[in-house]
């Protein structure tokens, strides 16, 4: 008799097996992290950006008007100044004594849960569903 070497289709079965319920844990704790990680990168953008127009209105004397003049003298960089980044869409606007940004997820509850909004106060506020305001509750 010949000695057959290989893997019964049984074998097969139960390693794909094994591999779909693996994949089924792990999949969606990855899509939270990378969720996580667009929020935290969008707030730390929101942060940089209350304190580069701080430094806009000392060289200037006035805010910026858009993210691209905070981009052109150097304050930001070009990533930011897109209005996109990291899964996040921003939304500047901007006068000679006030300016305010949103930052809202692309895909809503896919590259964010949260939508957040800062102005010239520094107060970083966030909102669970929909775009957050002036009037949305402050980040813990």
């Amino acid at each position: 008799m010949k000695s057959q070497n290989g893997f019964t289709l049984i074998e097969l079965m139960i390693v794909l097996a094994i591999l779909a319920i693996v994949a089924a844990i792990a999949i969606p704790s990855l899509l939270n992290a990378r969720k996580s990680g667009n929020e935290a990168s969008a707030i730390s953008s929101l942060r940089t950006l209350s304190a580069v127009n701080e430094e806009y209105r000392t060289r200037f004397g006035s805010y910026s008007d858009s993210l691209a003049n905070l981009s052109a003298t150097g304050h930001i960089d070009e990533v930011l100044a897109s209005g996109t980044k990291s899964g996040y869409t921003f939304t500047y606007a901007g006068a000679a004594a006030t300016w305010m940004t949103s930052a809202g997820p692309q895909g809503a509850g896919l590259t964010g849960d949260r939508a957040f909004f800062v102005d010239q106060s520094g107060m970083i506020r966030c909102e669970l569903s929909g775009t957050a305001t002036s009037a949305s509750s402050p980040l813990d």
